[in-house]
């Protein structure tokens, strides 16, 4: 049977991702922590393109669906969930162990979720927290932990257990009902061209001047948006 060389290029991207991932494991368990997390920010760039390189190509296909889901759950699941132990939860014994496992079993259900309750077009908004925001979320603040540990190493152990306590929460959310919003179907018709471009520049200079706060900041306030928002609108039914 021949095999059209397109297919391969999507697939390729697929299984970067997930090297890169178990990349970040080893490097993580060598305690090389900073490039470990690096690597997990590197693989969600490979994770982006495969979908819209087979989408742009018209190779999509189901083996590659699910080479994907595959790729997330070892990417942004199971290499998240390691250097969070690794860097923090061994010191606190099961409960480290505990929330390390529970966050890849959470990432793993939300992932065979979307498999089954999506359809071949894209969602416009996601039901539960993405998998790789909830990685990009716990490794951006790990990094940013890690740069400010040695000038405020007496709030670097609060932080650390605020984290673990939060990447418990992040795991909740993925397999919550809250809606969280996608930007793959995003219309830029309304929206004038040239302040596209001029937000984006800005953005872009910020995060080569910032990249660890600015990933921080932006993942924090994504996360956050899903229940701010259905707060929101719960308070909005009760009143209405």
């Amino acid at each position: 049977m021949k095999i059209d060389p397109l297919y391969i290029l999507p697939n390729f991207f697929t299984g970067a991702s997930i090297y890169l991932g178990v990349l970040s494991m080893a490097y993580a368990y060598s305690g090389r922590f900073e490039l470990a997390c690096w690597l997990v920010l590197l693989s969600l760039i490979f994770d982006g393109l495969d979908g819209r390189i087979a989408r742009l190509t018209g190779t999509t296909s189901k083996f590659g669906v699910e080479f994907d889901s595959l790729a997330d759950v070892v990417a942004f699941g199971v290499a998240p969930a390691m250097i969070l132990f690794f860097y923090v939860g061994h010191y606190y014994g099961k409960f480290g162990a505990v929330v390390s496992g529970l966050y890849v079993v959470f990432g793993a259900i939300r992932l065979a979720r979307f498999n089954v309750t999506t359809t071949q077009n894209e969602p416009n908004v996601f039901i539960g927290l993405p998998i790789p925001s909830a990685a990009v979320f716990i490794v951006s603040w790990l990094l940013f932990e890690m740069s400010i540990a040695q000038d405020y190493s007496k709030y670097s152990s609060m932080l650390l257990m605020v984290l673990l306590i939060s990447s418990l929460v992040v795991g909740l959310l993925m397999v919550s009902n809250i809606r969280y919003p996608s930007f793959k179907k995003m219309s830029f018709e309304r929206v004038s061209f040239g302040k596209v471009i001029v937000l984006l520049m800005l953005v872009l200079a910020v995060l080569f001047m910032y990249p660890t706060y600015t990933i921080v900041v932006l993942m924090s306030a994504y996360v956050l948006f899903g229940p701010i928002r259905a707060f929101y609108y719960l308070i909005c039914k009760k009143r209405c």
